[in-house]
């Protein structure tokens, strides 16, 4: 896992979701970094540094990696995700 930052979090997330297997979330509330893992199995979190307090940001940081990937139905949505990435090779 990683957690990575810009002012927006934009900008790195983008470059982020470059890389083969990753999955980066840009998260602006617990709620976004809670679903983000139970559900998308995301293994980065984007913040933006510029919308978020140091309070607000640590609770999501927290929440982030405290919280497990639910598996089942979402599943089949990571390994869509994964096979389009790597059959499709340069994703530019």
């Amino acid at each position: 896992r990683a957690i990575i930052v810009c002012g927006t979090g934009i900008g790195v997330a983008i470059a982020a979701n470059k890389i083969p297997g990753a999955r980066a979330a840009l998260c602006h509330s617990v709620e976004y970094a809670r679903l983000s893992r139970e559900h998308n199995d995301a293994n980065i979190l984007a913040l933006g540094g510029r919308f978020l307090d140091e309070n607000t940001a640590l609770e999501i940081v927290q929440v982030w990696l405290s919280t497990e990937f639910e598996g089942g139905r979402h599943q089949r949505r990571v390994d869509k995700l994964n096979k389009y990435q790597y059959k499709s090779g340069d994703l530019r």
